[in-house]
């Protein structure tokens, strides 16, 4: 089993907006390419990182459905559009994906 986490920073004065959009986005979306409920959790910076970090962690089997899933995505038209709105709100060149094994 892994983790996948897109770690994104929210715009000052930004981060409820990411959140409920982000919310928005695992039941619209993510639901599409296989990743219920169960499979996601949301989490925000507290103490010892950015207040202004939000995570969404995935669990997956192996990186061949983490593969699968992701060029899924690429073929949704509303989750490129979803991107593109919540661009104003995220501080540009923070996205990124951490992968890690479950032992």
């Amino acid at each position: 089993m892994m983790i996948a986490r897109w770690h994104i920073d929210a715009r000052f004065g930004h981060k409820q907006t990411v959140i409920d959009a982000l919310k928005k986005w695992c039941g619209d979306i993510g639901a599409q390419v296989g990743w219920s409920a169960d499979k996601l959790r949301i989490t925000t910076g507290s103490i010892g990182a950015l207040e202004s970090t939000i995570e969404l962690e995935v669990s997956v089997q192996d990186l061949a459905e983490l593969n699968d899933s992701w060029t899924k995505l690429g073929a949704i038209e509303a989750h490129k559009q979803w991107s593109q709105n919540l661009e104003p709100y995220v501080v540009s060149a923070t996205p990124r994906w951490e992968i890690l094994r479950v032992v």
